[in-house]
């Protein structure tokens, strides 16, 4: 696999080295070793998917305290735009979002760290996302940030009133009235 660096420390975009013939492709979506070796050493325990259609916003979501998840996100079949922001304070970068598109045909992936929270919003007219957790969903530690905070400034790549959102989702604080985020002096892989 090649590892892309963005514009914020640890966030990675991944893309795995395809074999194809005349029968299709073949590429390792996973490789625990090579995971390891070139962006983070952490252990993931749950894998999740969902479907979705076009217009349809899920985010910014994120796990606080001893439930905080890094993520490793895919499309299986479709387009999104994914994203992650930063919600260390004091992190040089917070506040601040990297978006890529991920489709099935890219094949891209998106590693996303803790002490970040993610989204997606859904180009295509449906869409099939899968994402690997290094840490069990903890409903009481559910966390999140207005997908359409201006001071984050993110482009979802669809029009506002296009998006389609989850009762819980249109009612999320700004960043700034978020109350409990991530410092970023603490290492929260320590277990």
């Amino acid at each position: 696999m090649d590892v892309i660096k963005t514009e914020i420390e640890g966030v990675v975009i991944i893309e795995p080295r395809l074999f194809t013939d005349a029968r299709g492709y073949f590429f390792e979506s996973f490789s625990e070793r090579e995971f390891e070796e070139k962006v983070c050493r952490t252990r993931f325990v749950q894998d999740n998917e969902s479907k979705s259609s076009y217009g349809v916003l899920r985010g910014l979501h994120f796990q606080k305290g001893a439930f905080a998840q890094s993520k490793l996100v895919r499309v299986i079949s479709g387009r999104v735009l994914d994203v992650a922001v930063d919600i260390r304070r004091g992190s040089p970068t917070f506040g601040r979002h990297v978006a890529v598109e991920l489709s099935g045909e890219n094949h891209r992936q998106l590693f996303i760290p803790r002490g970040f929270a993610h989204g997606f919003s859904v180009l295509s007219p449906e869409v099939v996302f899968q994402y690997k957790c290094d840490n069990f969903y903890a409903p009481q530690s559910e966390g999140a940030i207005a997908w359409d905070d201006p001071e984050l400034g993110i482009d979802w790549k669809i029009p506002a009133e296009k998006v389609i959102l989850s009762p819980k989702d249109s009612a999320h604080p700004t960043l700034k009235e978020a109350d409990e985020l991530f410092d970023y002096n603490t290492n929260y892989y320590e277990r």
